[in-house]
């Protein structure tokens, strides 16, 4: 433990979630083990962390600690390591695990609840935001079930690396301030084969305004607590969603209807993102989408390293593929039913929130249509010519395998000079197919056909090519966390080394701009990784 002053102590805590709502009556004490149970009639459980070996920070998100107001000495101090390992909590932390339901791979699961994080409390940010602070992997809570509520270092990096690099994609998500190795040994069975090994622990600090998910809804409205369902909505709207009570407006059924259409339109922005940088999540159940819209629990995700609709990332959903990348916006849909099902025994009107969940479908359909045009460089989307374009493209893609994320970035490249050869259209998305031997005949031709029908398409907007070229690539990104690269930092780091967190973490952080002498960042998948675990599908345990 380190000496005083804490300057970690001077962090502005505001716990509204634990002041305003109702608590677990049962509380666990400081040393003794926390009793696993199904816990009703409350939204929380106080439970502190439980003290690891030998904590040693290995990175941080400069971006977020300044905006916590975390200055450099902090962040390389003792005390640091010690408070997001959770071996100390500082002054005015309340910590707490919530209490939650959901659907898991579309069964009702029951109780779930925060099982590996607990929380330290609600801070002010420099912007006078509330901001909670997350500790995942820190020990068992009432919720952890059978599990020993720890993290392994490989998750732990997964996490950090992911939530940064999809704030710096612009995609709505929650952060990481914080990896901490715990120095403890944490026993996993990475891919549920009978084979579990002894591997390092660690610690993240996630952030969010909240880290309320639909599942915290639903737990309540399944056992009929409507009470504190009713506390919950109110909280969740005076909180987060402040401007629709503003001038004192009561929480009543059109607030209510208001609100869950707001979380709908959200939750569609946010399902768009995914589809426009390639991500897959991987484990869509209800208790990992966020009230807030955020991208939330990152567990066996991924980027399409080739496209394929039909791919998911979880070992677990290899055999319904639930999960896959072109569903992801219909189990949006059905995860926001599940909250209106939620929401119904509240208000017991459901013109209103069908009409929502109809607005959902609108919202995302929209919005897919204007990230396409984006995408392709048009200066809007007209649905006469541009669904054809899109369906002849996903032909062309799916005829090789072809990197998702190469090909649209390189497509701001190609010359929309009708006069230009064919070898040299094709040119420049070259590096995004892996297989060159089979560019060649139907492949190739299919390929120069959509080429050029997209030169014409473009064309007709007459827009300046410099105009055009600046759109694609600010909505293109050029470097995306691909899993081979998060593993092969995960390996050094397990290996005492985390300087490729470090430089992975910069490079993502500007995935738009061309970054000279990084080209290895955004390479297709290199053979090797193909079958290396850790860089094709994951499991949860990942």
């Amino acid at each position: 433990m380190s000496a005083g002053p804490f300057p970690l102590d001077e962090l502005e805590f505001d716990n509204r979630f634990t002041r305003q709502l109702p608590a677990d009556p049962v509380e666990s004490s400081v040393g003794e083990p926390v009793r696993r149970r199904q816990v009703e009639g409350a939204c929380f459980s106080r439970v502190s962390p439980t003290d690891v070996a030998s904590p040693h920070t290995l990175a941080w998100s400069d971006e977020m600690a300044e905006q916590l107001g975390l200055d450099a000495a902090t962040l390389q101090s003792q005390d640091f390591a010690d408070v997001f390992a959770g071996n100390r909590l500082p002054a005015g932390a309340d910590p707490f695990a919530m209490c939650y339901g959901g659907h898991q791979f579309g069964n009702w699961a029951g109780q779930l609840g925060d099982g590996r994080a607990i929380a330290l409390g609600e801070v002010i940010d420099v912007d006078g935001h509330h901001q909670t602070l997350q500790l995942k992997g820190a020990g068992p809570t009432p919720y952890s079930r059978t599990a020993d509520g720890r993290a392994v270092l490989r998750s732990s990096v997964r996490e950090f690396l992911c939530s940064e690099a999809m704030f710096h994609l612009g995609v709505p998500t929650t952060r990481a301030l914080s990896l901490v190795a715990t120095g403890d040994k944490v026993v996993r069975d990475m891919f549920y084969d009978g084979r579990p090994e002894a591997e390092p622990g660690a610690v993240v600090c996630r952030v969010a305004p909240s880290f309320v998910r639909f599942g915290n809804f639903q737990i309540h409205a399944a056992r009929n607590e409507l009470s504190v369902l009713g506390q919950l909505i109110d909280f969740t709207i005076l909180n987060d969603f402040p401007h629709l009570v503003g001038g004192g407006r009561p929480i009543d059924n059109t607030v209510i209807a208001e609100w869950f259409a707001e979380v709908c339109t959200r939750t569609a922005h946010l399902i768009v993102d995914w589809q426009r940088v390639g991500f897959v999540h991987g484990v869509m159940n209800t208790d990992n989408m966020s009230i807030l819209g955020l991208t939330i629990d990152y567990g066996p995700y991924g980027w399409l390293e080739d496209f394929d609709p039909e791919w998911t990332p979880n070992t677990t959903d290899a055999g319904t593929r639930r999960y896959r990348y072109g569903q992801q916006h219909q189990v949006a849909h059905w995860n926001l039913l599940q909250l209106a099902n939620a929401l119904f025994p509240v208000t017991q009107d459901a013109a209103p929130l069908e009409a929502a969940l109809n607005g959902y479908t609108e919202t995302y359909r929209r919005g897919s249509e204007a990230m396409t045009a984006d995408r392709l460089g048009l200066a809007r989307f007209d649905a006469g010519t541009d669904e054809a374009l899109m369906t002849d493209l996903v032909t062309v893609l799916r005829s090789t395998e072809t990197d998702y994320v190469i090909f649209h970035r390189r497509l701001a490249d190609v010359s929309i000079d009708p006069a230009v050869s064919d070898d040299d259209l094709v040119a420049p998305i070259e590096p995004a197919f892996y297989q060159a031997t089979e560019m060649v005949g139907e492949v190739r031709q299919g390929l120069v056909s959509w080429l050029r029908s997209w030169q014409a398409r473009v064309g007709r907007d007459g827009r300046p090519d410099d105009e055009r070229r600046h759109q694609m690539d600010a909505v293109n990104p050029r470097y995306v966390l691909r899993n081979w690269l998060a593993q092969q930092a995960i390996d050094a780091s397990e290996a005492g080394d985390p300087s490729k967190i470090h430089e992975l973490v910069e490079v993502l952080r500007h995935p738009y701009t061309d970054q000279p002498g990084r080209d290895g960042y955004d390479q297709r998948r290199p053979e090797w990784a193909r079958v290396k675990p850790g860089c094709s599908m994951l499991s949860c345990s990942s």
